[in-house]
């Protein structure tokens, strides 16, 4: 079963997106696949400090 993905723009100043890019090239991951390493680690890192973050289905609603 295929995970959905939503998309979005994001924009990041010059030194924080070569950064980044580094990183990504160091870790043999894309830019996209980085940046969403990056997000899921600091989820579980305030998560383990604040609890779950909680959904409902409106939160997941896409629209």
């Amino acid at each position: 079963m295929s995970v959905i993905k939503t998309q979005f723009t994001m924009r990041f100043e010059e030194e924080i997106h070569a950064k980044v890019k580094k990183m990504a090239k160091k870790e043999a991951r894309s830019m996209t696949n980085m940046i969403e390493y990056i997000v899921i680690k600091e989820i579980e890192r305030y998560e383990a400090a604040n609890g779950v973050i909680e959904l409902t289905e409106e939160d997941l609603s896409l629209e």
